[in-house]
């Protein structure tokens, strides 16, 4: 039960809560007809790339140097 709370704990995060409310209010809005799909689909493609870049970047702060 401590590992759930622990993860459920790193997933809120400010950067977490951004990145969901973002998508959120897009995928709202391209439903509703006032963006377009196209716009929508740049947009939080753009989110995901920078949330999971950023998350893969702390998991590996080394980057692409190759180990010895």
């Amino acid at each position: 039960m401590s590992k759930i709370i622990e993860k459920f704990a790193l997933l809120i995060n400010v950067k977490t809560i951004v990145t969901f409310v973002v998508i959120a209010v897009f995928a709202i809005l391209a439903l509703r007809g006032e963006f377009d799909a196209q716009a929508t689909m740049q947009v939080v493609t753009m989110v995901i790339a920078f949330y999971f870049g950023t998350q893969h970047e702390k998991k590996d702060p080394g980057g692409d140097a190759p180990k010895d």
